[in-house]
C-alpha cells in the first residue's frame, strides 16, 4: 500500500472520531447533561461513558455514536502500527 494512502486513512479516521465526539457532546447537551465543547478534549471519555450509560438505559443497547467514536480510533491505531512497521523494516 502507498504510504500517503495509509496516512490519509489515518487522518480521516481521526477526523471521523472528532466529529463523533462533538455529536456525542451535542446529544448529551440536548438531553440536559452539562457539556462544554471547549473542554471536550479533556472530557471526551467522561462524555462517552455518560452517552453509553444513557442510551443503554433508554434502549437496552449502546447508541451508535459510541461506535462512531471507538471504531475509527481503533482503525487509526492499527494504521499507525502498520506505518511504524513499514518505516522500520
Amino acid at each position: 500500500m502507498d504510504l500517503g494512502f495509509l496516512i490519509a486513512m489515518g487522518l480521516i479516521c481521526v477526523i471521523w472520531a472528532v466529529v463523533a465526539a462533538v455529536l456525542i457532546a451535542v446529544n448529551l447537551h440536548n438531553r440536559g447533561v452539562s457539556t462544554s465543547i471547549l473542554w471536550l478534549r479533556l472530557m471526551v471519555l467522561r462524555y462517552l461513558h455518560e452517552y453509553a450509560r444513557l442510551t443503554r438505559e433508554e434502549t437496552g443497547r449502546v447508541g451508535p455514536l459510541f461506535y462512531h467514536y471507538v471504531v475509527p480510533l481503533n482503525v487509526a491505531l492499527v494504521l499507525v502500527i502498520v506505518l511504524a512497521v513499514r518505516y522500520w523494516l
